[in-house]
């Protein structure tokens, strides 16, 4: 950023003479390793997220599809951006290619970021219609409106970030040995726009959908303790379905007395200790509408409860960045050391890693399949 002084010629009216070149920076050999491994983990984790959804039909949910949006995001960080920014790194700091490549990089830098945390958004936004309204919502394939929710975040996103390429930072005075934004009133505003507002609403859609999803479970299990399902019911001593039912499978996901040729579909209840399943189709008709039972199966319930600790991993990684970043811009007077800034925003970048390795411990389809997938290699 220019100071507003190095136009000012002295008395006799000669012109001022160069600044000095900065300091020759040192080769951060540190901050080479760290980025290749980092890019290797993004790209590598991301790729497997992606693959794992397109190729497992277990893994096809809706749910699903938004975290493939938010693993491409990760994924265009770590091939268009980290490379960049590493090699700055690794010259001490100093930019030393054209200014042009450098607002490409600044705009691709707000724009992915933008784009991971309005996925998050969206998530929540998904993930609250399908327990709000669950009647209305497609489960077993992505409609119109989830389309529509992860359209909207990239053309959100890059709305936040393209001020930057239609030349934001082409500044007075601009110093070509730094990549970095040059508008103090940019940076407030993408920061609000990227983070500070979005952060709240997901929260509180997030608490909603689990007030609701804790209210549906409890009317589940006193369903589960009543027997309330009618038909005529068949009784079963106690399975390995009834700890099934316990965990939270639904009957359509696990029919333990089914055979090829012969399967049942009947309703599966707990009362007693007993397990029984009761065939409505044969003696009752089916329900007219507006009586349709709505279900959130035990597959959604589970990825509901990954989704938090992603959103915690994102707060966690992404909140020291946007602290240090508008503060920088509002507080003239605060003195931020580089080392700071340069840590948190390594902290944000990790953040791209971090989300397979969740999805791997939480969740056992991704797992199986990351599984699989490196008994081919090893």
């Amino acid at each position: 950023m220019g100071n507003g002084s190095a136009g000012a010629a002295p008395c006799n009216g000669t012109a001022p003479p160069p600044p000095p070149p900065p300091p020759p920076a040192g080769h951060n050999i540190a901050a080479l390793v760290l980025g290749i491994v980092l890019i290797l983990l993004i790209v590598g984790g991301n790729g497997l997220v992606c693959l794992s959804v397109c190729t497992e039909r277990a893994l096809k949910t809706t749910t699903n599809y938004f975290i493939v949006s938010l693993a491409v995001a990760d994924l265009l960080l770590a091939l268009l951006v980290l490379p960049l920014y590493v090699y700055s790194e690794f010259q001490g700091g100093v930019w030393s290619l054209s200014t042009v490549l450098c607002d490409a990089l600044m705009t691709m830098d707000v724009m992915l970021c933008t784009a991971s945390i309005f996925n998050l958004c969206a998530i929540s936004v998904d993930r609250f219609i399908a327990v709000s309204v669950p009647l209305n919502y497609n489960r077993r394939q992505i409609d119109l409106r989830q389309l529509i929710l992860i359209s909207t975040t990239w053309i959100f996103a890059f709305a936040v970030a393209s001020p930057v390429i239609f030349g934001l930072n082409n500044v007075p005075n601009r110093d070509p040995s730094l990549c970095q934004l040059e508008d103090d009133n940019y940076i407030v505003y993408s920061s609000i726009c990227s983070f500070f507002i979005p952060c709240p609403v997901m929260l509180v859609l997030y608490c909603a959908m689990f007030q609701g999803l804790k209210r549906w479970e409890e009317a589940r299990k006193a369903k589960l303790r009543g027997g309330i399902y009618g038909g005529n019911r068949m009784l079963y001593h106690p399975s390995p379905f009834i700890e099934r039912e316990r965990v939270g499978m639904e009957p359509e996901e696990y029919h333990p007395y089914a055979h090829p040729e012969h399967p049942l579909s009947g309703d599966y209840v707990m009362s007693n200790g007993l397990q029984t399943v009761s065939y409505p189709h044969l003696k009752y008709p089916h329900p007219a509408h507006g009586q349709k039972r709505a279900k959130i199966n035990g597959r959604e319930r589970k990825a509901m409860r990954v989704l938090p600790v992603v959103v915690g991993a994102f707060l966690f990684c992404w909140t020291p960045f946007f602290v240090v970043h508008i503060t920088r811009a509002l507080c003239k007077s605060c003195t931020i050391p580089t080392q700071v800034t340069s840590i948190v925003t390594w902290l944000g970048y990790v953040n791209s890693a971090v989300n397979p390795i969740i999805y791997t411990v939480f969740n056992a389809e991704f797992r199986n399949f990351f599984r699989k997938v490196l008994h081919l290699f090893c």
